[in-house]
């Protein structure tokens, strides 16, 4: 699929984020796995998603952004396993916090595979991945087969969307698909925690607060 400027606007399909939809999932899993960019609720505000296998789809997003090229994404994973299969090690201090909140809203910085593409990597190199508390989205994640990149829904310094009506007000001829789940169960993105070295650093507060010393713990 290539973008969309000047197409119909996005069909929107109401879901329930906390439960399964066998055909909805169908459906999205293939969308991504042909190259489609879908706006969804996550367990914070609503983003937009795209396989991290399809570089055409995550060009796109870099266009929806308007973000530098440099600037990576995060990625959703569905399991451990799916954690495992983005990161090359996986420190104690994010195997002890992702045993604690996950699913939810905690990102964590690990070192990444060397097999992902540039537009999903940090420095170092790293990669932002969480599991997400939505039932929907694990499922979503499972059956296209692979991470799925998953950037806040609007342009690179605006206030992220939080309800489906603002996705489409704002990117609905740009998108393939937009899930409506109701409002955004927060206006604030995860907690994002620096994993990679001996103790975990807190580079964004979020819904989770962690405290020094529990990240200590957690080492």
């Amino acid at each position: 699929m290539s973008s969309k400027p000047n197409s119909q606007p996005a069909e929107i399909v109401r879901v329930d984020p906390d439960a399964v939809d066998a055909d909805v999932v169908a459906r999205v899993a293939k969308m991504l796995q042909r190259g489609g960019v879908v706006a969804a609720p996550t367990d914070t505000v609503y983003g937009f998603l795209a396989s991290v296998n399809r570089l055409d789809a995550l060009e796109r997003l870099v266009d929806l952004k308007l973000r530098p090229k440099k600037k990576p994404f995060l990625l959703l994973a569905s399991d451990w396993i799916s954690v495992r299969s983005v990161t090359s090690s996986l420190p104690s201090v994010g195997r002890a916090l992702g045993a604690r909140y996950w699913p939810g809203p905690l990102t964590l910085i690990l070192p990444a595979d060397p097999s992902l593409p540039d537009a999903v990597v940090s420095a170092g190199p790293t990669v932002a991945v969480r599991i997400p508390g939505s039932a929907l989205l694990r499922a979503i994640v499972a059956e296209t087969g692979c991470a799925i990149a998953a950037p806040s829904a609007n342009h690179t310094g605006e206030e992220p969307a939080s309800t489906a009506a603002e996705v489409a007000e704002r990117f609905g001829k740009e998108l393939d698909l937009i899930l409506d789940g109701g409002p955004a169960s927060t206006a604030k993105a995860s907690t994002l925690v620096n994993c990679t070295g001996r103790e975990g650093e807190v580079l964004r507060r979020g819904p989770i607060e962690l405290t020094p010393d529990e990240l200590k713990e957690r080492a």
